[in-house]
């Protein structure tokens, strides 16, 4: 019995050190943080041996990359399955097809043409709309299996694509206007002009927000498309994503994010990320903006943008997605996906 006891002690001691080296090793010893040059976080570990035996070496993994088309610019989920269009080589809007990935594993499920150039691209509840840049249209896909249910004339330089719950909505960047088409069969429900040339634009229950390049973000009641108002943001404003309670604006020339509050636009923040950002996506909690120039993706807190992470990407990142636990982002250069 005594032999047993002091050998269990023995075995508990042994755990003991072996734990407190893996804390010491992990969370605070500076020696080992900079001893990891390729940690893409700046920060502290905070890893306990569980999360090391589970490979959650960091608060987001660079899971895998997946091959894409040419130019993956835009990103869209459907609740399983995430959908990229592909653009083409660079300013040659010669891209023509979408391809679908099953979002646990990356297989890819199919490639469908999607026009001359498809840009942006949005999930009704049974279809993906997708924004044709050069072909002034927005095609309708039926996500289960890719099939083409119609083509609808929109303005000129169509480039994203926002679900409002019953419509369709595309920014025309040439024509200085969105269209808002009936998602059950394309109907045309009016065309409503802006002062500039507009990029990304988001939903937010009620309202469209839209980003232009004269440093602004039109809000559109979405209801009959009145303007319910204009607030300044950063230079070359792209993207455009919403919170729950504020509208966030990607601004490619200024390096940082504009947070508006959705209900009066009031400025809640100017946040610094990295070079050339231009897609954004919520998570629930976290904001993620790719920065097409730095080639990585910045995680802020929404609550009070804080930078949680910096994360490298593909070449060229473009749109970002979310699946519900994952991070989707479209590496235009590469050709390829990045699942964080």
């Amino acid at each position: 019995m005594l032999k047993r006891l002091v050998k269990g002690i023995g075995l508990l001691a042994t755990f003991v050190v072996v734990a407190a080296a893996l804390t010491m090793f992990f969370n605070g010893s500076s020696a080992a943080q900079q001893s990891a040059p390729g940690n893409v976080v700046s920060g502290v570990f905070t890893r306990n041996p569980l999360q090391v035996a589970l490979l959650q070496w960091y608060p987001a993994n660079l899971t895998t990359t997946f091959a894409a088309g040419v130019g993956a610019e835009r990103v869209a989920f459907d609740g399983a399955n995430i959908w990229v269009s592909n653009t083409g080589v660079d300013n040659s809007n010669s891209g023509s097809t979408v391809t679908k990935l099953r979002a646990n594993d990356g297989a890819v499920l199919g490639t469908f043409a999607a026009g001359a150039a498809p840009t942006g691209a949005a999930f009704d509840g049974a279809n993906i709309w997708v924004a044709d840049f050069a072909g002034g249209v927005v095609t309708k896909l039926r996500a289960s299996d890719g099939a083409a249910l119609g083509a609808f004339a929109v303005g000129s330089g169509p480039g994203w694509a926002v679900f409002d719950g019953a419509n369709i909505w595309t920014t025309n960047y040439f024509s200085n206007n969105v269209s808002k088409i009936r998602a059950s069969d394309g109907e045309p429900l009016g065309t409503f002009g802006l002062a500039a040339s507009p990029a990304g634009m988001a939903f937010d229950g009620a309202n469209i927000w839209v980003a232009t390049s004269n440093s602004t973000v039109t809000k559109l009641r979405g209801s009959d498309g009145a303007v319910l108002g204009t607030f300044a943001v950063g230079s070359a404003p792209y993207d455009v994503a919403f919170d729950g309670a504020n509208i966030w604006v990607t601004n490619y020339v200024s390096g940082s994010v504009t947070k508006l509050r959705a209900s009066d636009g009031t400025p809640q923040g100017t946040f610094t990320v990295g070079s050339g950002p231009y897609g954004l996506a919520f998570d629930g909690a976290q904001i993620w903006v790719a920065n097409a120039v730095s080639n990585n993706v910045t995680k802020l807190r929404a609550r009070d943008g804080a930078v949680l992470g910096t994360f490298a990407v593909g070449n060229n990142p473009n749109g970002v997605a979310f699946d519900g636990a994952n991070i989707w982002v479209a590496n235009h250069g590469s050709n390829t996906v990045s699942k964080l």
